[in-house]
């Protein structure tokens, strides 16, 4: 049996429509992101963040963690982007919110990020007709699965096109 005479199937990898997300449900993003001390110190350094716990060696060695950490909001920047690809890739219109951030263990160098994400709660929106507001927990935990943070995001999604908005099929 060959294939189909109008050529193959063609797959366009998106996140999700906001009809597409299912209350409850929780996604797992894989694969996970290795904190390195490049990562660290270019994002502390671009960010004009100074703090010594992030830059110097030295200083954080006298601290309680006796190391450096990794600058928290990396670890809540990488969180949400490992979400990316699986729920918001091209249906998101915007970020309206986030909310109720902890880091309540750290994140060190060499440590492997990993993230989970619940759908918490959905709406269609009042005033953006075609739009819907999609609230997520996202959760962070190291490769010991420890977490290491957890943030609430609010997105702004498209709902699915409708046939005669959707691209001709080829």
């Amino acid at each position: 049996m060959g294939a189909p005479a109008s050529g193959p199937r063609e797959h366009i990898q998106r996140g999700l429509y906001f009809e597409e997300f299912e209350l409850g449900a929780i996604y797992r993003h894989r694969p996970g992101r290795t904190a390195t001390e490049a990562d660290n110190v270019t994002f502390t350094t671009s960010t004009m963040n100074t703090q010594a716990l992030h830059l110097d060696a030295a200083f954080a060695e006298t601290q309680p963690f006796g190391q450096r950490l990794m600058n928290s909001m990396w670890t809540l920047s990488t969180l949400v982007g490992l979400s990316v690809a699986q729920l918001t890739q091209g249906t998101l219109v915007a970020q309206v919110g986030l909310g109720e951030i902890a880091f309540p263990a750290p994140l060190f160098h060499g440590d492997t990020l990993y993230a989970e994400t619940e759908i918490v709660d959905k709406r269609l929106s009042a005033s953006r007709p075609g739009q819907g507001l999609v609230t997520m927990r996202h959760t962070g935990r190291n490769q010991r699965g420890e977490i290491v943070a957890t943030a609430q995001r609010t997105a702004l999604m498209w709902c699915l096109p409708k046939e005669e908005d959707a691209p001709p099929a080829s």
